[in-house]
């Protein structure tokens, strides 16, 4: 049955007066998406206080949601290293779950408990985007240049690099 034009209208008027979601369910729309950490979600909630709300009404729901289990720091920083592990180093990740507003701690205990190693995932990296050893300064430049802007250290990246045929062309140069 087709509802007549006035029935639309007073739908689409009922619909226009509905109040926006609460900060309370909001949050727990973000946080069934994927994991948040406390700093993100905080940001991402401002926005939308509501003039009767301020920070304290903000701090407040974070603590319900963290004391509930749906908010955790530790989760968030395992789900971001999880996801971005293969292709950045310990610096990079570091860099960004404190710009997350993750503590040392947990960054700390986060990275120690990664599966593979730096070496590993450095090297795993640099197999799939070069796979020969450099041949002059230049390549090799270019290719510790491309561990280290993806937040490997220095002697992971000098480890990656290294092998029998590159050393011999270097000596055989002097």
């Amino acid at each position: 049955m087709l509802k007549s034009n006035e029935e639309n209208s007073t739908v689409a008027l009922k619909q226009s007066k509905r109040e926006s979601p609460s900060i309370k369910t909001r949050a727990i729309r973000y946080l069934a998406r994927r994991e948040y950490s406390r700093q993100e979600l905080r940001q991402k909630l401002r926005p939308y206080l509501q003039e009767s709300e301020n920070e304290t009404t903000l701090e407040a729901l974070l603590d319900e949601l963290e004391q509930r289990g749906y908010l955790s720091d530790e989760r968030f920083a395992r789900s971001r290293v999880r996801l971005r592990s293969a292709r950045y180093g310990n610096a990079r990740l570091a860099y960004e779950l404190k710009a997350d507003g993750v503590s040392a701690g947990i960054i700390e205990k986060t990275l120690q408990d990664l599966g593979q190693s730096e070496y590993e995932r450095a090297r795993a990296l640099w197999q799939k985007r070069f796979g020969v050893a450099p041949q002059d300064f230049k390549e090799r430049g270019k290719q510790m240049r491309y561990l280290l802007a993806r937040g490997f250290s220095m002697d992971v990246a000098r480890r990656v690099i290294q092998s029998d045929d590159f050393e011999d062309y270097f000596v055989e140069a002097e």
